[in-house]
């Protein structure tokens, strides 16, 4: 079988120099029938490697789960890469950041508020290495050394930027040797953290995007031996809600990748191809600020969020073409998608009837979403009020629409510090839509809760004798037969018939509406805002029949027109120039 090890300069291949060119692909960020996909045309830029995330939350939505289906299915996914003659490195965190829903964190780990975040504490370990050990039984049939494509795995990600737990870094490793993994191990950190990140024993690389020259010799300096690499090459980045859409320049970013090709450093493109946060895994920011993370990944990536490829793409090829064989076809430019076009009718208001979507359940005081199984993204809170005054909340996470008797009364936004809000009337029933619009995946507020935090007052008085309703968006209720004209008020379910001659990837224009979520033929697509910068959601083309499509969107604001349009390209917003 080969063999594959960290020599004094190289990165050894049955004891032969092999440089590491790699591009990041998250398999639950792709339609996994398009991976095949994706994967060649790593390939035909002149990769040899494909790199992974796990995403510990996606595989264990509760504790005691592990699923490895569908989008999920990682020994797919590695097969796959082998069958593309590629090599792979996997990163399984347990933190992953990528911009992923906590980090990649669950949710679940922290109803124990005893429980440590990224920390020697014996709960937190005691749930990591039973995750570890459920992702190795995937991964260590395919290391390298047993035929298979694995070529490394990661300890942890990025963990300078975090902490300095060494006890902790090493725990992770010795559960990581412990269930069978054999190939070696790495860290990655920012060149200034590489000491806090780091631990003897593990080969350390860095990440970063320019200045190339001088974070090598950074590198170089807390790793004196073995090779150089950038494992997070940073040839994008990614966009959050109310901001513009970030692009870097093609020719910038190759100039880069020429600096470190020619150092004879290793590389991993981050992204290679960003892909999309479907249904709502998309995280969030917060450094004194939220700034939730929208639904497009596309990341400015050599690949777009659609699989087709960018000027980046070809840029790239020819600068790895100066340093190895690269293939001699490339994939073809991107042909214009479908642009159907629907009504959408049959509206089911949230507000009516709430029973159809989900169940009450009675507190005296206000639970968060953390302590409710399983744990909702969006709810209704109600009670009772007394009278005129001004509602007062501990803290909005992230969103809340309040109604007083059905009538909208105004919104809180978490990133506007928004907490109160004045009632007027008398007596009357106060509801409450509350959205969990991403946890945040970066710095010390991982693994915080959810909903309402610190419950309600009125004019200073507790809100007590509340209901809950934990809104299933998993299962939506059946649509109603009336058609709609002109702008719709939220909360409401609108669909549509989308009628499609052949299977083909779409892209939704969602520029009318206001704020919400769509599922394409039961398929969840993610969430819709128009303050942008993502204007259109992208429908891949697995999920597309021929003929006709069910189209749901689960509106929470207003949307202006009622009709579903399709257009030929992706519109992911305004950029800075």
């Amino acid at each position: 079988m080969p063999e594959f090890a960290i020599g004094d300069t190289d990165f050894l291949l049955d004891g032969r120099p092999f440089r590491i060119l790699s591009g990041a692909l998250h398999y639950f960020r792709v339609h996994p029938d398009l991976w095949a996909d994706r994967i060649d045309k790593a390939r035909r830029m002149g990769l040899n490697t494909i790199e992974t995330y796990v995403p510990w939350n996606a595989h264990a939505p509760e504790p005691g789960t592990f699923d490895v289906s569908g989008g999920l299915d990682l020994d797919r996914f590695l097969r796959l890469i082998a069958d593309a003659g590629m090599y792979a490195i996997v990163r399984p965190g347990p933190y992953i950041c990528a911009e992923w829903d906590n980090g990649g964190l669950p949710a679940w780990l922290f109803r124990d508020p005893e429980v440590g975040v990224r920390r020697f504490e014996p709960r937190y370990l005691a749930a990591v290495r039973e995750y570890l050990t459920r992702v190795f039984e995937v991964v260590v049939p395919h290391q390298v050394d047993r035929g298979g494509p694995v070529l490394l795995v990661q300890v942890e990600n990025e963990y300078g930027a975090f902490g300095s737990d060494k006890r902790y870094l090493k725990a992770l490793a010795e559960y990581t040797r412990e269930a069978g993994v054999t190939v070696p191990l790495t860290t990655v950190d920012q060149p200034d953290m590489l000491e806090a990140g780091g631990l003897d024993g593990l080969h350390r690389t860095a990440s970063f995007g320019s200045g190339a020259s001088a974070r090598l010799a950074l590198l170089r300096a807390h790793q004196p031996t073995g090779p150089l690499m950038c494992s997070e090459f940073w040839n994008g980045w990614f966009d959050n809600w109310g901001a513009h859409h970030h692009t870097t320049s093609a020719a910038d970013a190759a100039a880069e990748l020429d600096t470190l090709l020619a150092a004879g450093a290793s590389v991993n493109l981050y992204m290679f191809h960003g892909g999309t946060n479907f249904g709502l895994t998309s995280g969030a920011n917060d450094k004194g600020v939220y700034q939730p993370i929208v639904t497009s990944y596309d990341y400015d990536a050599p690949l777009d969020e659609g699989g087709d490829p960018t000027p980046k793409y070809h840029a790239f090829r020819e600068v790895i073409a100066r340093y190895h064989e690269v293939p001699g076809t490339v994939p073809p430019p991107a042909r214009p998608a479908p642009t159907p076009s629907a009504v959408l009718g049959g509206p089911v208001p949230v507000l009516e009837a709430p029973e159809r979507w989900g169940t009450w359940r009675s507190f005296d005081e206000l639970p968060v979403f953390d302590e409710l199984s399983p744990m909702p993204r969006l709810a209704l809170l109600r009670t009772w009020v007394d009278g005129p005054g001004v509602l007062v909340f501990g803290e909005v996470r992230d969103r809340a629409t309040v109604f007083l008797d059905g009538v909208r009364v105004g919104t809180l936004l978490r990133e506007h510090h928004e907490r109160a809000l004045p009632l007027p009337g008398g007596r009357g029933e106060l509801l409450v839509l509350v959205e969990d619009e991403g946890r945040v995946d970066y710095g010390p507020r991982i693994g915080e809760a959810k909903g309402i935090i610190g419950g309600a007052t009125v004019d200073g008085s507790p809100l007590l004798g509340w209901e809950v309703l934990p809104i299933d968006l998993a299962t939506l209720p059946a649509a109603g037969a009336s058609p709609v004209a002109g702008p719709v008020s939220g909360p409401v379910l609108l669909r549509a018939s989308v009628d499609v001659p052949a299977p083909a990837d779409l892209f939704l224009d969602t520029g009318e509406w206001g704020k919400g979520m769509v599922w394409f033929n039961g398929f969840p697509l993610g969430r819709y805002w128009r303050r942008g910068p993502q204007r259109t959601l992208y429908v891949p083309r697995p999920v597309v029949r021929a003929g006709a499509n069910e189209l749901a969107v689960l509106e929470l604001d207003t949307l202006l027109d009622p009709a579903a349009r399709f257009v030929p390209r992706p519109l992911l917003g305004h950029t800075e120039a």
